[in-house]
């Protein structure tokens, strides 16, 4: 006698109650969400806290080459050993103009006081506005490369087709001859690349005139 294959049916069985499983699950989901949240919200505001902070410490010491500010000249004076220095301009991608030094490498006397010129040409038919980064290399001398005076501490606004000479004011710190790790040291490369300023700050163009040539301080 064949057998015909028989299905099993539970009837009367109804499906477990899912309703308070179901509000935790979506519960625990919220906390989550809430947490994952919170975090990104705080590594937001721990990013742009960070960019502040990473500054003030580049300048405090000199860290990934970022240069000093000094008020006067060394009260020591010059000392005999030379050292190069070389300047390098770049201009990021966006920002219309020429942006070069006036002499590629210089020597000077560790501790004495030099003023050195760049060129900027806006080739913009618009006044447009930038701001410089700059940096030393090797990056450990930058605690003792001193910038008295500098195009890059603030905006720089250009009218169309204006041409400007923008001066830098600057020594080596005679301490560095102190740090024996920079005995072998011959050559310093200053470094800047201008950036362009989305909302500068208003400010009449004839500030630019204080960049004119003064000769040395």
């Amino acid at each position: 006698m064949d057998h015909e294959p028989t299905i099993s049916q539970d009837v009367g069985v109804k499906p477990a109650n899912r309703g308070p499983a179901r509000r935790r699950g979506l519960g625990r989901d919220v906390v989550v969400a809430s947490i994952c949240g919170g975090v990104v919200a705080l590594m937001v505001g721990a990013s742009y806290a960070a960019v502040p902070f990473y500054n003030w410490f580049c300048r405090a010491t000199g860290f990934n080459g970022t240069t000093q500010v000094a008020t006067s000249a060394p009260a020591t004076g010059p000392i005999a050993r030379k050292i190069s220095v070389r300047f390098d301009s770049n201009v990021a991608p966006g920002l219309p103009w020429k942006f070069e030094p006036e002499q590629s490498e210089i020597e000077v006397n560790i501790g004495q006081v030099v003023t050195v010129f760049y060129t900027v040409t806006n080739q913009a038919a618009r006044t447009t506005s930038a701001q410089a980064a700059y940096n030393v290399a090797p990056l450990t001398v930058g605690s003792y490369f001193q910038k008295i005076n500098c195009f890059c501490f603030t905006e720089q606004t250009m009218a169309p087709g204006e041409k400007r000479e923008m001066p830098v004011v600057f020594y080596v710190d005679p301490s560095i001859a102190d740090d024996h790790d920079n005995d072998g040291l011959n050559t310093i490369t200053l470094s800047y690349t201008f950036y362009p300023v989305k909302d500068p700050v208003v400010k009449p163009l004839a500030s630019g005139e204080g960049d004119r040539r003064k000769g040395n301080l």
